[in-house]
């Protein structure tokens, strides 16, 4: 025990030695986490020459296996030399397919040149290419996409042929332009509207001849109601004097020349509708006609067994000169329209976005579930937690609903089974049913060649009658009991 010196007091408690700071840190476990398992690991090569590019508004980046060249990655920009630079490169990295995501509209002028190169281009949902591990970038999502479908593991999206996708954007413009036309109406009515003109409460449709000719005298100068009511059509069930007090305004400058606007807007529409429908039938003709013979892949449903004509179909109004349903049946080599609520509309809204072949789809059920037709089972745990159809942008697929909403007063096969099921499910999942119904149908007579007949409401009543009857015995004999059935009573 050591010595106290004299005069030392002893402190208790004793307090302990600071330790001296070292210069050394301190020291570092080792870490026992482990690397990232490649998840394609064990996968089986299907593209050993596939390249992945990341596309992008103003660049886009490529990625080809590695080895092909110096750098296996690069930035290309998003004019046509540069495109056409990215086209070169990939051949000679020997690449002979190429993914991409589909961006935008920024792939589709890369698809197209890559395609007339024999690239063999894949466009994909981003919404399958998105679940990447690691930090989002360009450089890391072009080599994802290029790892992925070097093992196969993308679909790729479907894509009618070059002439059926003139037609699509032919019918596409011509649909903007009559919502744009649609629009200057609402603006002919606001106008009138702020000049008590309450031309839209006496007459169905302002649009029409006789609102077109009121239109044209109020622009014209023209203001006593009684000169301007004696411009009706005979069609027009309103009488002059309902007429003449309708048409007497306070009259504003500012409305007359935002009336003038509209209607100089919609005219220009009218023609620029007109130059497109031209356009229309012009590629229409140019489509090569199908000769199709029945292929031995089962009957037809019961419900597509005889054809007949039904009253209940769209009225369509056809430019003189050209015959649409003809040139559709003379295209698809059937006739579509047979099919009780496909009128020649709908019939060429459904060619421009699905095209004259069914080779795509296998069956007609993957056929409904490209539209979006189908229900979405989405299960966890062994639990529905939902059973909606999935969001689909698909203009065939609204052509499909709209049909099947005309079938309200159909007296049809399909009339009377829409009827049924609104009952009994209610308007919005009665369309979407019979609208997956149409879509069955439409598949089957494309691919088989054969016509669709309808065997009309009675017979289709009498078919759920004897259904519901052999169900009621079923039941009957379940609890013991005997159904019979009453005689008519004379």
């Amino acid at each position: 025990m050591p010595q106290l010196a004299k005069n030392a007091t002893l402190k208790w408690p004793l307090e302990p030695k600071a330790p001296q700071a070292s210069h050394k840190g301190p020291k570092r476990r080792k870490s026992t986490r482990q690397p990232a398992k490649d998840p394609t690991a064990g996968l089986q090569v299907a593209n050993p020459n596939a390249a992945g590019i990341d596309i992008g508004c103003s660049e886009h980046w490529v990625s080809v296996p590695a080895g092909r060249a110096e750098r296996g990655t690069q930035r290309f920009g998003c004019c046509t030399a540069e495109l056409k630079r990215l086209a070169d490169w990939l051949k000679e990295c020997g690449v002979d397919t190429v993914v991409m995501e589909a961006t935008g509209n920024y792939w589709v002028v890369l698809y197209d040149l890559l395609e007339e190169r024999g690239l063999n281009p894949v466009v994909v949902n981003p919404r399958y290419a998105k679940n990447m591990s690691g930090k989002k970038g360009d450089i890391p999502d072009c080599q994802w996409m290029q790892k992925l479908h070097t093992y196969g593991l993308f679909a790729n999206s479907f894509r009618p042929t070059q002439q059926i996708r003139v037609l699509r954007a032919y019918l596409r413009q011509r649909e903007e332009l009559v919502a744009a036309a649609s629009q200057q109406i609402q603006h002919l009515q606001h106008s009138l509207t702020e000049m008590t003109v309450q031309l839209a409460n006496v007459i169905s449709d302002v649009s029409g001849e006789t609102g077109m000719a009121i239109i044209d005298a109020i622009l014209g100068g023209e203001r006593d109601p009684r000169v301007l009511a004696r411009l009706k059509g005979r069609r027009i069930q309103a009488s002059l004097t309902t007429l003449e007090r309708a048409l007497e305004g306070h009259w504003k400058d500012e409305e007359l020349f935002r009336l003038e606007q509209a209607r100089l807007t919609y005219a220009h529409f009218q023609e620029q509708i007109l130059q497109c429908q031209g356009r229309i039938e012009q590629q229409m003709r140019s489509l090569e006609g199908q000769v199709r013979v029945v292929e031995a892949s089962g009957p037809m449903p019961a419900a597509a067994q005889a054809a007949a004509t039904r009253p209940g179909q769209t009225a369509v109004a056809q430019p003189a000169g050209f015959d649409l349903g003809a040139e559709l049946k003379r295209v698809l080599g059937v006739d579509l329209t047979q099919i009780d609520g496909i009128g020649p509309v709908a019939a060429q809204v459904i060619l421009s976005e699905v095209g004259t072949e069914m080779s795509r789809w296998p069956t007609e059920k993957h056929f409904a579930s490209w539209l979006g037709l189908c229900p979405d089972h989405r299960i966890s745990g062994g639990r529905i937690l939902g059973r909606s159809t999935r969001p689909v942008v698909s203009r065939a697929r609204n052509a499909l609903r709209l049909s099947a909403y005309t079938l309200a007063h159909s007296n049809s096969w399909l009339g009377a089974k829409y009827r049924r099921l609104k009952a009994k499910l209610g308007a919005p999942k009665a369309i979407v049913a019979m609208a997956h119904h149409l879509a069955r149908l439409i598949y089957r007579m494309i691919k088989c060649g054969a016509d669709y007949v309808d065997k009309g409401m009675a017979a289709y009543e009498a078919k759920y009658r004897a259904q519901r009857i052999n169900w009621l015995k079923k039941q009957a004999k379940e609890l013991n009991l005997e159904l019979v059935e009453l005689q008519a009573v004379a």
